[in-house]
């Protein structure tokens, strides 16, 4: 896998796990056990949102940890400033939740990689055309798995994360329709059952929506 470039281990890591967890805290907190429990559970990229306090700080913890071991996703990036920061702090993949023309333009420049936002056909296609490596549909919910078969129908090179309203129950759904990962917050990070639980509560789920994904995988269904 050495050939491939940081930006294209990006997207294999995302694709082949099928999984990228999501984690937003509202104080700073010291996330490396929450990392490790998501990368024990088989994650290969997990995303921090922005708007979590100290999050540079928590990048630049993780990154030192793991190496080339777990891809950092800067989760909520909404300008060119904050996706340069992230990105000095060892973030390796910008996401962002809506169409930012600056973000994208940021992974350009910096190359990594860029999960843009997106939700009609068009928001699609103007990120794809801009360089976006992957496509998060937010809130997917709103669609639900079938619109994942729509955009795939118009768009067959396109590949699709849905976040936003999956669970367990509709994760394998979302993949058969045409997805090739599911992301999302308290799918793999709940904090009051991680207080209840401990941080295992983490690494069960994640295995879990890892499991479920590569069961729909499995499954091939092909698309009208």
């Amino acid at each position: 896998m050495h050939d491939m470039s940081r930006r294209e281990e990006a997207v294999y890591l995302t694709k082949s796990t099928g999984i990228l967890p999501a984690m937003k805290l509202k104080q700073p907190t010291d996330m490396l056990p929450y990392a490790q429990a998501m990368y024990d559970g088989g994650a290969r990229v997990i995303e921090i949102t922005m708007t979590t306090p100290g999050v540079l700080e928590n990048f630049r913890a993780i990154s030192a940890a793991f190496g080339d071991k777990l891809y950092l996703a800067a989760g909520t990036c909404l300008d060119a400033a904050s996706a340069l920061d992230a990105i000095k702090a060892g973030a390796r993949i910008l996401v962002s939740p809506a169409v930012v023309p600056e973000v994208i333009d940021i992974a350009n420049r910096y190359r990594v990689a860029c999960y843009s936002g997106a939700f009609t056909a068009t928001e699609v296609f103007t990120v794809m055309r801009a360089g976006a490596d992957m496509v998060k549909i937010f809130p997917a919910a709103l669609g639900g798995p079938s619109y994942m078969t729509n955009l795939k129908m118009v768009y067959p090179e396109v590949n699709l994360i849905p976040s936003g309203g999956i669970s367990l129950e509709t994760a394998g759904e979302f993949i058969r329709a045409g997805a090739c990962a599911v992301s999302g917050m308290r799918n793999f990070f709940d904090a009051e059952q991680v207080a209840q639980h401990g941080v295992g509560w983490i690494t069960t789920q994640t295995q879990r929506y890892l499991q479920l994904v590569a069961n729909a995988k499995k499954a091939n269904i092909s698309l009208p």
